[in-house]
C-alpha cells in the first residue's frame, strides 16, 4: 500500500487484481494485494478504458467506505505498464499472473451450479436428482470457501 497526499488529505493507494468484471452492468470486483474482503468495482471509478478490465488484470486503485461496504476508486494501471498489451483475449483457465501465480475464475453461486450439474451428468449419467443437488451444494459450499464462489 502507497499512500499520496491529495490535497491536505493522506489517501491510500492499493494494488490488486480485477476477480471480475461485467460489461454488460458496469460492475465487478478487485482482491487488494495485501488480502481481506474483495472491493466492489464501479465502470464510473475507472480511469482507464473498460475494455481494458478483464480478470486477473493487475490495476492500483483507492480504497473509499460505501454505502454497501469497500469501493474502489481512481481505478488506473500501475506505472509501467504497457497500455497496448491490454486489448488481448480475456485470460483463460491454467494462465498464470504476471507475478507467476495462477489465476482463476470466479463464479456466480447460479454459473458454478450450472457448471456442475453439466459436469456431473455427463460424468455419472444414472445419479439421481437429489443426489446432484446434495453435491451441487456442498460444492458451492466449498467454493464459497475458497473464494471461487461471489457472495
Amino acid at each position: 500500500m502507497v499512500s499520496k497526499f491529495c490535497g491536505s488529505v493522506e489517501v491510500a493507494v492499493v494494488a490488486g487484481r480485477v476477480v471480475r468484471f461485467d460489461n454488460v452492468r458496469g460492475y465487478g470486483f478487485i482482491a487488494p494485494a495485501h488480502g481481506g474482503e474483495d472491493v466492489f468495482l464501479h465502470v464510473n471509478d475507472l480511469m482507464i478504458p473498460e475494455e481494458y478490465l478483464r480478470s486477473g488484470l493487475q490495476v492500483e486503485f483507492e480504497i473509499e467506505e460505501g454505502d454497501r461496504g469497500l469501493r474502489a476508486t481512481s481505478v488506473r494501471l500501475p506505472e509501467g505498464v504497457d497500455h497496448k498489451s491490454l486489448k488481448s483475449v480475456p485470460v483463460q483457465h491454467g494462465t498464470v499472473g504476471d507475478d507467476g501465480e495462477p489465476l482463476c475464475d470466479v463464479f456466480s453461486q447460479e454459473e458454478l451450479s450450472r457448471e456442475i450439474t453439466e459436469l456431473l451428468l455427463a460424468a455419472a449419467p444414472t445419479l439421481t436428482a437429489e443426489q446432484i443437488l446434495l453435491i451441487r451444494r456442498r460444492v458451492v459450499e466449498f467454493g464459497r470457501g475458497h473464494g471461487w464462489v461471489e457472495g
